[in-house]
């Protein structure tokens, strides 16, 4: 029994004995940490931002939730005009600040960085945080304001931008549809013409078959067709032969009928009959 009370108490100071070393470890940390703190401000005010800057990410080597360290690198950061190295930096101290005030400043320094970065939404977010933690803040209220008003500008461009782009597709739709009632109404009267010249074409084979046609169902119209005409008045021999003694026996009695007439005095015209 008496040596288990050893062993126990013995634990008990080795136990101590490390809580007491981590206790003096991080005492000496956290004063580390406040001496990179103070050298940074030292640094800050003689405008060496980024000296500055390094002290305080030494000084959060040290302390990691050191929040004064985490704030200043925000502002050393802002005045080299790295606002998006400084975005996560004041994030960082609104997070872990221990008084409303500190994550009030946090905060506001937050939302001017969004403005320099033209994310006027976040900038309004983190102006609301703000005042939220100090609500008597006039620069805060007034930042917020001119943040709204940004916001509103910029959701008003979107909506002309969309506006203008929906028109402009409109327009480029429109005129599509009408080149392409164009091109199709070409279209059509290429088509109408060639359809009439193919009727044409159709029609003067209909006729030229149905030429073809007569001409096979009357072959002697058309031997009589492809035959040159006789000239008119001109006789063979034997026709005139022929016509002289039809002539003479016609005009014998047309003596005679004359003859008889002329006792009664009446003269008749004499056709020919050629």
């Amino acid at each position: 029994m008496k040596t288990y009370l050893n062993i126990l108490i013995v634990f008990l100071m080795i136990f101590s004995s490390n809580k007491i070393i981590a206790q003096k470890d991080s005492t000496a940390l956290q004063r580390k940490a406040r001496k990179m703190v103070r050298e940074g401000n030292k640094l800050y005010s003689q405008n060496q931002f980024t000296d500055a800057s390094v002290a305080y990410k030494k000084a959060l080597g040290n302390n990691a939730n050191y929040d004064k360290a985490s704030y200043n690198l925000g502002n050393a950061m802002y005045q080299n005009k790295n606002f998006k190295e400084a975005v996560p930096q004041y994030e960082l101290s609104a997070k872990t600040a221990e008084d409303k005030f500190s994550k009030a400043e946090a905060y506001h320094n937050l939302g001017n960085t969004m403005m320099e970065t033209k994310n006027y939404q976040g900038a309004v977010n983190a102006y609301k945080n703000s005042l939220r933690n100090n609500p008597n803040d006039d620069e805060t209220r007034y930042n917020l304001a001119v943040a709204q008003k940004m916001l509103d500008k910029e959701n008003q461009d979107n909506k002309d931008d969309k506006d203008n782009k929906d028109n402009k597709d409109k327009d480029k739709k429109d005129k599509d549809d009408k080149d392409k009632d164009k091109d199709k109404k070409e279209g059509d009267d290429e088509k109408d013409k060639k359809d009439d010249g193919k009727d044409d074409k159709d029609k003067d084979g209909k006729d030229e078959k149905d030429k073809n046609k007569d001409q096979k169902d009357d072959p002697k119209k058309d031997d009589k067709d492809q035959k040159p005409k006789q000239q008119q008045g001109k006789m063979s021999p034997e026709q005139i032969k022929q016509l002289l003694e039809s002539l003479n026996n016609e005009e014998k009695k047309t003596q005679k009928k004359m003859n008889a007439q002329k006792a009664k005095g009446k003269k008749v015209k004499q056709e020919k009959d050629w």
